[in-house]
């Protein structure tokens, strides 16, 4: 938008600037987008972390997809888990039986998200990981990002992103906590950030 100014074109004024967004919170989180395992299944797994700013403060408004294989490396392909109230239209939260792979989770007012869901299986030349899209405010376009999970030395040193991304692999690896759970921060720029994808 121009403003004109009567005073001549010299002085106009500069057009104010606009927040871009982020406006996830209304519409995109739903009851259940962190439980992606169906509830007791032996494979599931915990990942965990913050998302982080260039200074390493933590975002309460950022918003983590995350994908993933069954542990046998096949990429499901059943119709969405998600139930709705037949009344309303309301989500009423996941079936708890179909695992579609598929979850999505809000930060908390610490940035901290979570999510569990089974621990995915080899794929071709790659070692087993979890594609991650991730929303944040000041981003115009969502980055992607992989979370590899520890265990498998000899797959994880012959995957050839991990390869081509030299000593910053260590940034797309979860650290191992025990239990079934792993720590992933995603950190958006700075010192030790995320190595992000483009896809083309």
């Amino acid at each position: 938008m121009t403003l004109t100014d009567p005073g001549g074109p010299e002085q106009v004024p500069p057009t104010p600037s606009h927040t871009v967004g982020p406006f996830y919170g209304h519409a995109l989180p739903f009851l259940g987008g962190e439980d992606i395992a169906p509830p007791g299944h032996p494979d599931a797994v915990t990942v965990h972390g913050y998302v982080l700013d260039g200074a390493g403060a933590p975002l309460p408004d950022a918003l983590v997809e995350l994908w993933g294989p069954r542990p046998d490396g096949t990429v499901p392909r059943v119709d969405g888990s998600l139930r709705r109230d037949p009344a309303t239209g309301a989500f009423l939260g996941r079936n708890g039986v179909e695992f579609t792979g598929w979850g999505r989770v809000q930060t908390d007012a610490d940035g901290h998200w979570y999510a569990r869901t089974l621990r995915p299986g080899p794929r071709g030349p790659n070692a087993p990981y979890l594609s991650v899209c991730v929303f944040a405010r000041g981003l115009l376009v969502h980055l992607f990002t992989r979370i590899y999970l520890p265990g498998d030395e000899a797959a994880l040193a012959a995957d050839p992103l991990l390869t081509r991304v030299g000593d910053r692999r260590d940034t797309l690896i979860a650290g191992d906590e025990g239990g079934g759970t792993y720590r992933f921060d995603i950190r958006l720029q700075g010192e030790g950030e995320t190595v992000f994808l483009e896809y083309q």
